[in-house]
């Protein structure tokens, strides 16, 4: 298992490595969003196959970015990392804020999966010519507004901050919440409060700053970050007394910082009414899709209720609770279970009652986890099969065992085989695959004979089956 790390300001270099040539554009591909955003979206990061994983936990429920690999990083063994953790959380592998130019390749990769892209996330991304210098017709009013201002302010001037600057910020954020238009609005105060920690990073090599001053006066700054071809802006604050100083800003902005940039992203608007129309009158080139793929396993959509399988001895079918006593001898014959892989008692996370293991069940197919068989001969349970681990790549995990009285007889390999058939052909699974430990015989046989062997390791041999 990957060890996740909080991402703190310390942390900040480690993510610059990957995300300062990163081509998606969006902002949440910058370490400027997951520091001013950590206390909401909780980014914890590790390096995997060569790429940056980013896990978010957004209102306790666990996201992850799209991988953003090094030059050697390998994206595919990135997202089957991702897939395997969640397999081990018991958590969907939802990966959001995927760009545009990765969705395809997720599209490709799951064969079932919701996918949502909300119009209050799109980021406003422009031409860096555009902002740089507000040509044509659609721009007449931005240099409308630029002539007005320096008409009004004739010695204001554009110059980078740096943490000299430090007291002068200071100043700008009094005259700023001085004249603040939404002092009563709680989520525009938390922002700016957030704006005011991000801009005390000023002397970072990440970001880039500059501000407009009329005199010694700082009266409009931002704050942005270079990542691959595209300028990410951070923060944007003005003071509104001065008319026309907010397109005066952005266009000093873009002709100080945006070489070597083809674009210029203003972030999403976050659903204010203000700001989105604020974005529009810029002429932003595109509205940059966030898409959020959520993977769905085959139960989800194939399997209403747990069927009825009939081989010729045997009958398959959903646990009762007329089988509770013989499932817990079952689960809880240990010599027999020494090999079967999976402690179930201490699975339970608390003691064992009697209707433990068979409520465990009920739950894991209400969740679509997984499906538990009764395995059973003249309408007696003697044995369990279990499809569980669905992948959501079309794969699945297989698993049986039999009452120690009923050993040696071949059921297992019968009732195996039976489930297996029902997942790829009725579930509609491609890949079933099964495992057995290196010292279990009786298994191997099993395994061996209704499926392929595609492996080993120390402890186990590993088995698939195709369609």
């Amino acid at each position: 298992m990957y060890q996740f790390n909080p991402v703190t300001q310390r942390d900040g270099a480690k993510l610059r490595k990957y995300y300062q040539n990163c081509q998606y554009g969006l902002c949440e591909y910058s370490v400027g969003t997951k520091l001013m955003w950590r206390q909401t979206l909780h980014p914890a990061w590790a390096e995997i196959a060569g790429c940056l994983v980013i896990r978010n936990t957004i209102e306790g429920q666990i996201v992850f970015d799209y991988p953003v690999p090094g030059p050697e990083g390998d994206e595919d063994a990135a997202l089957e990392a991702i897939e395997a953790y969640c397999l081990e959380k018991g958590v969907a592998p939802v990966i959001s804020v995927v760009p545009e130019c990765k969705a395809a390749k997720l599209l490709a990769r799951y064969p079932y999966v919701l996918v949502s892209d909300i119009r209050t996330w799109r980021d406003y991304v422009y031409y860096r010519e555009d902002l740089q210098l507000f040509a044509g017709r659609r721009y007449s009013g931005q240099r409308n507004h630029i002539k007005k201002f320096h008409a009004q302010w004739p010695d204001a001037e554009f110059r980078q901050l740096t943490a000299a600057d430090g007291e002068i910020i200071a100043r700008f954020w009094q005259d700023y919440e001085a004249e603040f238009p939404k002092g009563d609005n709680a989520k525009a105060r938390d922002e700016l409060e957030l704006a005011k920690k991000m801009l005390r990073m000023v002397n970072k090599p990440w970001f880039v700053a500059g501000g407009m001053f009329d005199g010694d006066k700082l009266i409009a700054l931002s704050l942005a970050e270079k990542c691959g071809g595209t300028l990410i802006i951070h923060i944007e604050k003005a003071l509104y007394s001065y008319t026309g100083v907010y397109p005066t800003l952005v266009q000093a902005f873009a002709g100080a910082f945006g070489d070597g940039c083809q674009w210029i992203n203003r972030e999403d608007d976050a659903a204010d009414r203000g700001l989105r129309t604020s974005k529009l009158q810029y002429g932003p080139a595109k509205l940059a899709p966030k898409y959020r793929f959520e993977p769905q396993n085959e139960l989800t959509r194939h399997v209403n209720a747990i069927p009825e399988l009939k081989t010729e001895r045997l009958t398959l079918s959903a646990l009762t609770e007329a089988d509770i006593p013989a499932y817990n001898a079952l689960v809880l014959d240990g010599e027999r279970n020494r090999w079967w892989g999976y402690d179930d008692v201490g699975g339970l996370g608390g003691p064992v009652e009697e209707r433990s293991f068979f409520d465990v069940a009920q739950r894991d197919f209400e969740s679509r986890q997984a499906v538990n068989f009764a395995v059973r001969l003249d309408g007696k349970l003697i044995g369990e099969a279990v499809l569980y681990r669905f992948d959501c790549r079309g794969g699945a995990e297989l698993g049986c065992r039999i009452d120690s009285a009923y050993a040696g007889k071949g059921y297992g390999t019968e009732a195996f085989a039976a489930v297996a058939n029902w997942a790829l052909y009725k579930v509609h699974l491609t890949r079933v695959v099964a495992k057995c430990f290196k010292e279990n015989q009786a298994s191997y046989k099993m395994l061996a004979s209704c499926m392929r062997k595609n492996g080993e390791d120390e402890a186990f041999f590993y088995f698939e089956k195709l369609v």
